[in-house]
């Protein structure tokens, strides 16, 4: 019997009998730019900044592998946590961030982070100062207040008021 049968009866034998524990960690999200990105989630939500790392290939080979882009990778890893959620905003200098977020929760992947907010209209305003676009078409009353923006790089945040009791 070959290598792979015998890894593949291993791996059936264990996906019966063996559970998974799993710990949250974070979230990651590409930004084009870092200290536009930090006013949005800092100062508009209530975000604090934790930990940050000034990351590169040559330093740490393997790392454009990890976060599956090409070579050369730099790129800033700024964590940033509000009531236990941590964010990683990864700020590439190199390559350049590509491609665009999911415009609709229709969307197969992740589709948008949300919020409790006191007041919907007052924290949509302020993040609209901080680069975040109102997208109008969301604004829904359910017995929660709803509104969705578009944070500066066009991901979906979803802000909900009042918050349960």
């Amino acid at each position: 019997m070959g290598a792979g049968r015998r890894a593949d009866r291993k791996l059936a034998r264990m996906s019966n009998t063996t559970s998974v524990s799993a710990q949250t960690s974070h979230i990651g999200l590409c930004v084009t730019d870092l200290e536009r990105s930090l006013r949005f989630y800092c100062d508009g939500l209530g975000f604090t900044k934790v930990l940050s790392y000034e990351l590169d290939d040559t330093m740490m080979p393997g790392l454009d592998k990890g976060l599956e882009v090409a070579s050369p990778v730099a790129v800033t890893s700024q964590f940033i946590e509000l009531d236990g959620l941590k964010i990683e905003l990864l700020g590439y200098r190199s390559p350049a961030p590509s491609g665009r977020p999911s415009t609709s929760r229709g969307t197969v992947g992740m589709t948008h982070m949300s919020f409790y907010v006191d007041d919907v209209d007052v924290a949509a305003a302020r993040l609209v100062e901080l680069g975040g676009t109102i997208i109008e078409s969301t604004r829904v009353s359910l017995g929660i207040e709803i509104v969705f923006l578009a944070d500066p790089d066009g991901s979906r945040v979803e802000l909900m008021a009042p918050k349960p009791t």
